[in-house]
């Protein structure tokens, strides 16, 4: 009796052992009846699929992932095979993070709560919303002043796009610093302004803390400045 209640409680621990993973991400998509969500990742510059479920009348989802540090994931719907709509990116850490959205709005507003990184992530985007708006403005301000082949106005427009872009890479790099023990700081040089002049990715590099710069996106920027200074 003894020996049947010792295996019984450790088929119970490997049984929980499957159970847990490094990242569970949940949540709902409203008004979703059908299609497949997929949990993606870059790897080696590609993007993979690393869970994926399909909806079929329950819009309630759950996806699991392996996760050494924080890392940036997708979450892809793709209602049928024709259908693709958008990815939702997010920076998550060990543990849960849920996110809410609807099927209209997919990509679009969705909350998301989970790790201290996304929080971070979102304060950084939103101002590059900012950016993003303004930056519309000049395409249409160029359009307006070629088509009345105003030179003068093409130039002063030019200049002021100029002027745009190396305040979003001053921004993004003092945004970083001010973010040295997150994450979210190598990973915004690596994707904002990868093509930034070497020294201030440089700067980025030398402010991040030990811990970040040991972490996933941490070594890539690492390397990724060697590589640039070596060519």
């Amino acid at each position: 009796m003894k020996y049947s209640f010792i295996v019984f409680a450790l088929f119970l621990l490997v049984s929980c052992g499957k159970d847990q993973h490094d990242l569970t991400v949940k949540g709902t998509v409203k008004d979703l009846k059908k299609g497949t969500l997929y949990l993606q990742k870059i790897q080696d510059s590609t993007l993979i699929t690393v869970d994926s479920l399909t909806i079929n009348g329950n819009s309630n989802f759950e996806l699991h992932a392996e996760l050494e540090s924080p890392e940036v994931f997708f979450l892809h719907l793709n209602k049928t095979n024709k259908d693709a709509y958008g990815k939702i990116s997010f920076f998550a850490d060990k543990g849960v993070t849920e996110i809410n959205t609807t099927l209209k709005n997919f990509e679009l507003n969705p909350e998301i709560k989970g790790s201290k990184q996304q929080v971070i992530f979102e304060n950084y985007l939103k101002m590059m919303d900012r950016y993003n708006d303004k930056n519309l403005e000049l395409i249409k301000a160029e359009i307006d002043a070629k088509s009345q082949n105003d030179s003068t106005l093409v130039a002063d427009n030019m200049k002021a796009y100029q002027n745009l872009l190396k305040s979003k890479y001053l921004y993004t790099v003092n945004f970083a610093i001010q973010n040295k023990d997150s994450e979210v700081a190598p990973y915004v040089a690596l994707t904002e302004i990868y093509d930034a002049q070497t020294k201030w990715l440089d700067t980025i590099n030398n402010a991040l803390t030990p811990e970040i710069k040991a972490s996933k996106y941490g070594k890539e920027l690492d390397a990724y400045i060697k590589d640039r200074k070596s060519n």
